[in-house]
């Protein structure tokens, strides 16, 4: 079942996105649709000798090979009870293919970012945490799970490589302030130690685009501190809860006066389509996340350092 022509975000910065909701082991959890590429029945697989213990197999359906990965085994819960009836969410995000074996599919809902909530650190583990998200669907409760944690646990070469990033030999970006906004944990702290790596240590970090704009509100709140002294440019993630990266963009690049501070979404979802509608909204850059040495190389050139 293929799923690329799902009609999702259409226009532009509605702050809404469409969750497939899925089960593994009687609990409800969501992927975001713009992630999927198809939906397939379960079948043979080729094992992988020493791979990691999530990790069945590899299975090449047409011309693309496949890594799958037992969802149920990472989340810690029991094994499907009827296996032939599984799932498999075939997906494309990071610049990496794989298949995530699931129980079964629900089906996809439309949910507005505002209505996802922050999930609590202690329940979910804080920043060891692979639930970024919870949406309530009718009487569901839906973890929105951070599969880009996922698939760095089980393949680190598919998540940002800090020691990629050269070391700042001067302090020429430590008075640059910059505003970022990064619903994953994991990700927040590479963020954060690849910036500070290149000299950028004047970081604000928020957790998603609402806390990034009530910020940037504050800092206009107070002309008496020039704009460019708050805040010099801002890092968005794309998917974030209450309100995604490209509603906040959409606000900010509408905004009269904050519409003058430079935009780069950094987020794994980045292809094509994405692309259009990040340049329809006015960001100044697209990256994909595990580019992280590029996005350095893209806020200098923005901010002018050399």
């Amino acid at each position: 079942m293929s799923i690329t022509n799902s009609n999702i975000l259409l226009e532009s910065g509605t702050n809404e996105l469409e969750v497939l909701v899925f089960i593994v082991a009687g609990n409800s959890y969501g992927i975001n649709v713009a992630k999927i590429t198809e939906l397939m029945q379960a079948q043979p697989y080729q094992p992988m000798p020493l791979s990691h213990p999530c990790v069945e197999g590899i299975f090449q359906p047409r011309d693309q090979v496949y890594t799958i990965i037992d969802l149920a085994k990472y989340l810690q819960l029991p094994p499907s009870e009827d296996s032939e009836k599984d799932i498999y969410i075939i997906t494309s995000f990071n610049k990496a293919n794989m298949a995530f074996h699931v129980h079964a599919v629900e089906g996809i809902h439309r949910i507005s970012w505002e209505s996802i909530e922050k999930p609590d650190s202690i329940i979910y583990g804080g920043d060891e945490g692979v639930v970024t998200g919870i949406a309530k669907t009718g009487e569901s409760i839906i973890s929105i799970l951070d599969f880009e944690k996922i698939t760095f646990d089980i393949a680190p070469q598919t998540g940002i490589d800090v020691s990629t990033v050269k070391v700042a030999s001067d302090d020429v970006r430590s008075n640059c302030p910059i505003l970022a906004a990064e619903d994953s944990a994991l990700l927040r702290k590479m963020l954060i130690d690849s910036l500070t790596r290149a000299g950028y240590t004047h970081i604000i970090m928020k957790s998603n685009g609402e806390e990034a704009w009530e910020f940037l509100n504050a800092a206009k709140d107070h002309p008496e501190v020039p704009l460019r002294e708050q805040v010099m440019l801002l890092i968005t993630d794309i998917e974030m809860p209450k309100m995604d990266g490209h509603r906040l963009t959409k606000l900010v690049k509408s905004d009269p006066v904050l519409h003058e501070i430079p935009v780069v979404m950094f987020s794994s979802l980045i292809d094509e389509d994405m692309y259009k509608k990040g340049e329809e909204l006015g960001a100044e850059a697209q990256l994909s996340k595990p580019e992280i040495a590029n996005l350095v190389s893209v806020i200098d050139e923005i901010l002018g350092i050399k």
